[in-house]
């Protein structure tokens, strides 16, 4: 129907044509006021006047408003002048429906009435029967009952095309959510990526240059140097698979299971540093007011994360000798860790590359923490050196 509307409309109009002859011969006033059927038959003039109704309505979606005068100019024509009766007010009945269901509310009352007044008024006025005749009635009570259904099915269009524009437009708004969240996780990888990679790439390029200067006078100290080396490659590898692990889809060989890194190993990470020639003090103070209870590992991962791109960037920019101090500190609601270096010689720090204009590791430090509600600030120290602080809700 959809596809072949006027088609759909010929139909239409056929049956109506087949209707309004069967019902011009039907006689409501028979015997004993009983209707009859084949007691009189409708004039060649009337049988031209439905015909002329019935291709009207071919075109009534095309040309609503054209339609309906035509087939109410019709109907008033029978109305005045045909004898017997003969029910061609059935096609402005129809093109009076058609009319509200494509337009609007007041266009259809306004319409509405006017037909209703206009085909009642002349059929009671100047037809061939009293006023008060049942057919009079039924045209008032068709055209009325046209235009509340033709009002009712437009109303029920609109109402199912805001559900389904609602419909469009929430999942419109699922693929934007899901964009925004595939940067998101983006950024998050890439923050991991960055963490990961400076750290132990730092740790060795530091030893290598050790192993590089001490080869030929100090054979076992290079030897340790490259083992340190080695260790570090293995732990960069293993954690790059771990965050590459993430981005596998379904149906991929299973994700390493080796849990994220936190404080449970900071020691490790502490020597790993001392390893590479910066001493190192850790203190960690999680009992507070909350007891033993373990951290959430969000907060966990943050944290340790925090640390590691600390003490990378004081390995990496603090001068000489520098020394560093790691504190994680449980305060009421939150956890403080603060990573502090005496600068060394000539004095940078811990901060040193996002303070001289390149280097990702303090921004994504702060986003770490703001991302769980908390917040991250670093700054030069009274005296020397740098100071990372950092603030995690838990």
């Amino acid at each position: 129907m959809r596809a072949h509307p006027l088609a759909t409309d010929a139909v239409l109009a056929f049956g109506a044509f087949v209707a309004m002859v069967v019902g011009s011969f039907a006689d409501p006033h028979g015997p004993h006021g009983q209707p009859t059927f084949g007691t009189r038959t409708p004039e060649p003039f009337s049988l031209l006047l439905m015909l002329l109704g019935a291709v009207a309505l071919v075109f009534r979606r095309r040309h609503p408003r054209e339609v309906l005068a035509v087939t109410c100019g019709l109907t008033l024509v029978e109305l005045t002048t045909g004898e017997p009766r003969a029910p061609v007010a059935m096609s402005a009945v129809i093109s009076l429906y058609t009319v509200a269901a494509l337009t609007d509310r007041p266009t259809t009352w306004k319409v509405g009435l006017l037909t209703m007044a206009g085909l009642t008024g002349v059929a009671m006025l100047a037809g061939p029967m009293p006023w008060y005749a049942q057919e009079n009635i039924g045209i008032f009570a068709w055209t009325g009952m046209a235009a509340a259904a033709g009002d009712a099915v437009r109303s029920r269009r609109a109402f199912v095309d805001a559900i389904r524009e609602r419909a469009e437009r929430a999942e419109r708004t699922r693929e934007e959510e899901a964009r925004r969240r595939v940067a998101e996780e983006r950024l998050r990888i890439a923050r991991d990526l960055h963490d990961v990679v400076a750290h132990h790439i730092a740790l060795v390029n530091v030893q290598a240059g050790v192993a590089a200067h001490v080869m030929d006078k100090r054979p076992d100290q290079a030897k340790e140097a490259l083992a340190h080396v080695r260790d570090a490659s293995r732990s960069a590898l293993n954690e790059l698979r771990a965050t590459v692990g993430l981005l596998r889809q379904s149906g991929d060989p299973e994700a390493p299971t080796e849990p994220a890194p936190g404080l449970a190993v900071l020691d490790e990470l502490a020597d790993t540093f001392r390893h590479a020639g910066l001493p190192v003090r850790v203190m960690v103070e999680l009992g507070g007011d909350r007891g033993a209870e373990p951290l959430p590992a969000a907060v966990d991962l943050a944290a340790y994360r925090v640390i590691q791109e600390a003490l990378t960037n004081v390995r990496k920019h603090a001068g000489a000798g520098a020394k560093a101090e790691v504190s994680v500190v449980r305060v009421g609601p939150s956890v403080e860790v603060t990573v502090l270096d005496d600068g060394g010689e000539p004095s940078m720090g811990a901060g040193g590359a996002v303070a001289s204009g390149g280097g990702h590791g303090l921004l994504g430090m702060r986003e770490r923490a703001t991302a769980l509600g908390g917040s991250c600030f670093s700054g030069p120290r009274f005296g020397g050196g740098y100071r990372v602080h950092a603030i995690l809700p838990t």
